[in-house]
C-alpha cells in the first residue's frame, strides 16, 4: 500500500487533551487570529487571513532562500500548484500567519513541499508532496521492434534492485512531451524513433506526486549502446504477450511499463 506522507493530530488531540501551547502551529493560527474549524467537521476553504510575509529578497534564487520564503513565492508565481477543488470533502490548503507552508528540498529535477492542510474531517495537519521543479512533462516510452517489447534492465536507488521496465526520464526545458520521448530512447537505448504514439498519461503514485507523466510507444529498428552510466545493463526484447506475463507474475513491477503495456494493447499495438 502507498503510504500518506502526512501528518494529523494525535488521538489526544482529537479528544481536546493538548496542553495550552503545544498545539500544532496550524492549530495555533485558529487561537491567534479568531478563525475556527466550523462545525460539522466541513473542510473550510482557504481562511481569509494575511499572509505570512516573505523573507526573501530579490537577490539571488528566491528557491534557494529560506524554507518558508521559496514556499511564499511558489504560491506567488505558480498558484495553480494551491488550487482547492469546489465542493466538500477535498484536502484543503491553508494560508495566513503562521500557516506557511515549507519546501524541505530543491534541486534541478524535483521540489518537495510541505502544505499546511485541513482535512475533510476539520483536523489540521501538514502533508508532503513532490512537483517538477521545471513545467515540462517527464516521458516514458514502450519501445516497440517489429511488434516486439524492448526491455531494459535497470538498477533503482530507491528501490535498491534492478528492475525490467522502460526508458522514461523528467521533463526538458523547451522540448516538447514527444521530443522529450525521443531523447529518452536515444539516450537510455540508443534507439532513433521512426514513429513515436501518444498512449496518454499516468499519475505513478497520487500519494505523493504531483504531476503526471506522458506515456507513448515508440516504433525502432533496432537497440545501440545502453546508458551504462544511469545504471542500465542490458537490453532484452520479447514477444508482447511475454511482456505482459513478467508485468502479471511480478518480473516487472515498474508502474510505468505495465501501464504502457497495457494502454499499447488497448490502442491495436500489440503483435
Amino acid at each position: 500500500m502507498t503510504p500518506d506522507f502526512n501528518h494529523r493530530p494525535s488521538p489526544a488531540a482529537h479528544a481536546g487533551q493538548v496542553p495550552p501551547g503545544h498545539e500544532a502551529p496550524a492549530c495555533r493560527l485558529a487561537a491567534a487570529t479568531g478563525w475556527r474549524t466550523p462545525e460539522g467537521g466541513a473542510a473550510p476553504t482557504s481562511p481569509d487571513v494575511p499572509s505570512i510575509p516573505s523573507a526573501y529578497t530579490d537577490v539571488g534564487d528566491p528557491m534557494n532562500s529560506t524554507p518558508e520564503a521559496a514556499y511564499t513565492h511558489l504560491r506567488r508565481t505558480q498558484p495553480n500548484l494551491f488550487n482547492t477543488p469546489p465542493g466538500d470533502g477535498a484536502i484543503s490548503i491553508m494560508r495566513g500567519l503562521l500557516a506557511e507552508g515549507r519546501v524541505v528540498h530543491h534541486d534541478q529535477w524535483w521540489t518537495l513541499l510541505q502544505d499546511p492542510v485541513v482535512f475533510p474531517d476539520g483536523q489540521h495537519g501538514r502533508y508532503l508532496r513532490m512537483i517538477p521543479s521545471q513545467p515540462e512533462l517527464g516521458t516514458a516510452v514502450l519501445p516497440l521492434i517489429s511488434g516486439k517489447v524492448v526491455l531494459i534492465e535497470h538498477f533503482r536507488h530507491a528501490t535498491r534492485t534492478w528492475h525490467w521496465e522502460i526508458p522514461r526520464g523528467g521533463g526538458t526545458a523547451g522540448l516538447s512531451e514527444k521530443d522529450n520521448a525521443a531523447k529518452e530512447l536515444e539516450e537510455e537505448l540508443g534507439a532513433t524513433a521512426t514513429e513515436l504514439v501518444e498512449l496518454g498519461t499516468l499519475h505513478p503514485d497520487t500519494g505523493i506526486l504531483a504531476q503526471p507523466v506522458a506515456l507513448f510507444a515508440a516504433r525502432i529498428n533496432e537497440v545501440g549502446e545502453v546508458a551504462r552510466g544511469e545504471a542500465i545493463r542490458r537490453a532484452r526484447t520479447v514477444m508482447f504477450a511475454e511482456a505482459e506475463e513478467m508485468a502479471g507474475s511480478d518480473a516487472i513491477t515498474d508502474a510505468f511499463t505495465i501501464t504502457a503495456l497495457f494502454r499499447a494493447r488497448r490502442a491495436g499495438l500489440a503483435q
